[in-house]
């Protein structure tokens, strides 16, 4: 029987990214769920370890532009990819602020979402890489709605068959009834209503300093949070190193690492591919999954 072949892109080559991959390329417990395809660019004039340069952001988009033709024409299964640098991207005059806005351009999808699959809990983010003050004006029932009809489409391919969705409040108290802010009665309450309406298993807005414990505890399968931080914090506070960042919404397999290129010790020898090796592993279940149902 073929195993998937997963492609593995190596980031910003300037930070930790070629060396996680080597180590996961490498994992036994890898090579025997899949066949590692490593996607890395030439060597780079100039470049230097730890540093941001443009060049090295052009390399990691250039990079992984041949990694997703590759799943489009068949050739790999899924991407698994090491972190890119978004000021290096900005340096070499790319406007994408990560790989969930690039890959949404380049697969041609207008809604996509950044989940956080660990063993301990499952997150999916309602806004990205916004500046705080930006998040409540892109807290609308559209996206809301969205987001949740997106989340209950896809967790069942992660072995969650009738998937519980939690929304955590975007003010405190999830508002305390609109005292301390009206977006979640006004917003949040109606969107959960109405996915409820169309069978969707949603639940909420509570309070986000509570519902991210009810759901590591098995009450929620996962939790739609409404900003960056709120939802990274209880992921990575529960599994950081073990925790992978998926894709929703493409036509192609993407899975990604929990943390950045940490050019503070790139190049040493010491980088943890814990997270790298369990988004391959990730990718070839989800690969296998997707063969098996087709």
């Amino acid at each position: 029987m073929r195993v998937p072949r997963i492609a593995l892109t190596v980031g910003d080559p300037a930070g930790i990214g070629p060396e996680i991959v080597a180590k996961a390329a490498a994992d036994a417990a890898v090579r025997a769920v899949c066949e590692p395809v490593v996607f890395a660019p030439p060597a780079i004039e100039g470049m230097r370890v730890g540093e941001v340069s443009a060049s090295a952001g052009q390399a990691a988009y250039d990079t992984l532009i041949r990694a997703v033709d590759a799943a489009k024409r068949g050739e790999v299964d899924a991407i698994a990819t090491a972190p890119i640098n978004k000021l290096a991207f900005a340096q070499a005059g790319l406007h994408w602020k990560g790989h969930t806005d690039l890959l949404a351009h380049l697969c041609g999808v207008e809604r996509v979402a950044m989940m956080f699959h660990s063993p301990h809990l499952k997150v999916v983010l309602a806004t990205v890489h916004v500046p705080l003050s930006a998040v409540p004006a892109l807290i609308t029932r559209d996206n809301i709605e969205g987001i949740l009809a997106l989340t209950a489409k896809w967790l069942p391919r992660f072995g969650v068959k009738a998937p519980r969705i939690a929304v955590a409040g975007l003010n405190p108290h999830a508002g305390e009834a609109g005292l301390l802010g009206t977006e979640d009665d006004e917003v949040l309450a109606p969107s959960v209503a109405a996915a409820r309406a169309r069978g969707i298993d949603a639940h909420g807005p509570f309070p986000a300093d509570t519902v991210f414990v009810r759901a590591s505890r098995g009450e929620f399968d996962c939790v739609v949070a409404c900003y960056h931080d709120q939802g990274l914090i209880p992921v990575k506070l529960l599994a950081f190193g073990e925790a992978v960042n998926v894709t929703l919404g493409l036509p192609i397999i993407r899975t990604s690492v929990d943390h950045g290129t940490a050019f503070d010790i790139a190049g040493k020898g010491v980088a943890d591919a814990g997270s790298m090796i369990a988004a391959v592993k990730l990718a070839a279940l989800m690969a296998g999954a997707t063969e098996t149902s087709g």
